[in-house]
């Protein structure tokens, strides 16, 4: 389907919308960058009767969870057109249906019909399958996945990554003297790539790491590895104390997790817990055990302005993804006003002076990972604080650190 947004949508519980929200108004509040960086600067020199055409590819027709969310991407999609008010950017919609075959077909549809850019598809296997299609007709993609095996030449990822969280979080907390670590992680995928992070970061950061057990996703495994850790702490205080607990985790992980942490008796004043972006989530501020926590985050400044706009608005915030579908749409009119042909190309994607969007300023590397400016947040019972912000070139270092792991 093609989009061309009307002047006011009614948009529902999980819907995005915004009649007062204006694109130029919600960078300042974001980031406060010159308009250089901006998402919407370049200018549009495509017609409707000439438009640049953008393919934006979602799961709209899995499973309701999955498509509730990628609906909400959509609409935060189509805000962005609206918002940018290019009547030459033409929004061209296709549903994966979170299959590899599906994401296949839809990328061949999109190009076919004339798409120059793809953003998405939402998973890793999406986006793999998708890859070589686009590929073959020059065509780059900008996926919303954050799994970084599915990156590189012309497929760029936009997402959160995990990895330069982790170590963002764990450079600060050696700083700030807490750096012999024992580490709580998932039994998954995500926990694999976690540990490989945190082990790379800890050496990095001059850190020790001194215990790490993995959980199985449910209550009742927990329990057996959490209280090997609490052990490692108890066995070392009177030689080598630890001083911080690494415990990643998201609105998922962490129920199951935080109560063992109290049940245990593991003291976080003197063991501070450490994060990743997973935790900026209200269920983190309501644990007690988690107050004075750290960790590395994307500044919510920007986020929050955003978010509490449209629940004024609208009733109901967006999803935390919904960012990423609006500056990527950002990030294709950048370029609207370009040559067609070189306007999509790798050296406006990945250059030099980046972006800034809704959750800061971040820039597409030539590996097709993301890198952004990451702040440090405390948890506090009244929500969690900025205590960093994020240091110059720290999204680069990270980024680079991480390259070589």
């Amino acid at each position: 389907m093609t989009y061309r947004p009307p002047r006011r949508e009614i948009l529902r519980a999980v819907a995005l919308g915004a009649t007062s929200l204006a694109w130029p108004s919600l960078l300042a509040g974001c980031s406060g960058s010159s308009a250089t960086g901006s998402l919407g600067s370049g200018g549009a020199t495509g017609t409707a009767k000439d438009p640049v055409k953008v393919a934006l590819i979602l799961p709209t027709g899995a499973e309701p969870q999955t498509a509730a969310i990628a609906k909400a991407m959509k609409q935060a999609a189509e805000l962005a057109v609206f918002d940018l008010n290019q009547p030459g950017l033409q929004l061209i919609v296709k549903d994966d249906r979170g299959s590899e075959d599906g994401a296949r077909a839809a990328v061949g549809e999109a190009i076919s019909g004339g798409a120059e850019i793809i953003l998405g598809p939402l998973f890793s296997r999406s986006t793999a399958a998708a890859a070589p299609v686009a590929r073959q007709a020059g065509v780059p993609i900008i996926s919303f996945s954050n799994d970084r095996t599915v990156a590189g030449k012309d497929v760029y990822l936009l997402s959160f990554l995990h990895d330069q969280e982790v170590v963002r979080v764990v450079d600060y907390a050696a700083r700030q003297g807490r750096s012999r670590l024992v580490a709580l992680l998932p039994k998954d995928a995500l926990g694999d790539q976690l540990e490989q992070s945190l082990r790379a970061a800890t050496a990095r950061s001059g850190s020790t790491l001194v215990a790490l057990e993995r959980y199985a996703l449910n209550t009742n495994a927990i329990l057996a590895p959490a209280r090997k850790i609490h052990d490692a702490i108890r066995s070392a205080e009177a030689t080598a104390p630890m001083d911080a607990l690494f415990l990643p985790g998201g609105e998922d992980t962490l129920p199951m997790v935080a109560p063992f942490i109290p049940y245990l008796g593991i003291n976080t004043q003197r063991v501070r817990l450490l994060g990743t972006g997973g935790w900026d989530t209200p269920i983190v501020t309501r644990e007690k055990a988690f107050a004075g926590g750290w960790f590395a985050a994307t500044d919510p400044h920007g986020w929050r302005t955003f978010s509490e706009r449209f629940a004024k608005s609208y009733g109901a915030p967006p999803p935390r993804l919904a960012s990423l579908a609006y500056d990527a749409v950002g990030i294709a009119a950048a370029f609207s006003g370009s040559a067609r042909g070189s306007r999509y190309g790798a050296s406006n994607l990945t250059r030099a002076s980046g972006f800034s969007g809704i959750d800061g300023r971040f820039r597409l590397s030539a590996s097709g990972l993301v890198e952004r400016e990451l702040a440090i947040l405390e948890v506090r019972r009244e929500g969690s604080a900025v205590i960093e912000g994020a240091p110059p070139e720290s999204n680069r270092l990270y980024t680079s650190a991480l390259a070589k792991s």
